[in-house]
């Protein structure tokens, strides 16, 4: 498993950051098989208020998928935020969010912008 988890007993108060890296094996553990590939970077800023932390997360990157139309690999742009607020209780795991929120941020129609599918397949398509 990737490390998207905060252990509490390491969390100082006051700023912390925190810099990930995502790839196809974390969408895997989801068992996302969608997603072919990935290279996302993930930036977590925590406010440890005490009983409380307020979480600031961005993903940039992107992620390679089929292409709805021709089936080849269609590399997809990602750039997506969240803030959250956690009462501390337990260790924070950051994992589904950053996988909900990347997987909510692509299109629902993946396909190649107009004359980049593959020719071969596309020429099927319109018989």
């Amino acid at each position: 498993m990737q490390p998207f988890i905060v252990k509490l007993d390491a969390l100082a108060s006051g700023t912390s950051r925190y810099d990930w890296h995502a790839d196809a094996e974390f969408f895997a553990i989801f068992g996302n098989s969608e997603i072919l590939d990935a290279d996302l970077d993930i930036s977590l800023v925590l406010r440890n208020h005490g009983v409380t932390v307020d979480a600031s997360c961005e993903v940039e990157g992107h992620v390679t998928v089929a292409c709805d139309r021709c089936l080849e690999d269609l590399e997809l742009p990602v750039e997506t935020s969240f803030e959250e607020s956690y009462v501390l209780d337990d260790d924070l795991d950051f994992s589904q969010d950053i996988y909900d929120y990347v997987c909510t941020s692509l299109p629902l129609q993946r396909v190649h912008s107009e004359g980049e599918c593959n020719q071969e397949t596309v020429k099927y398509l319109s018989k």
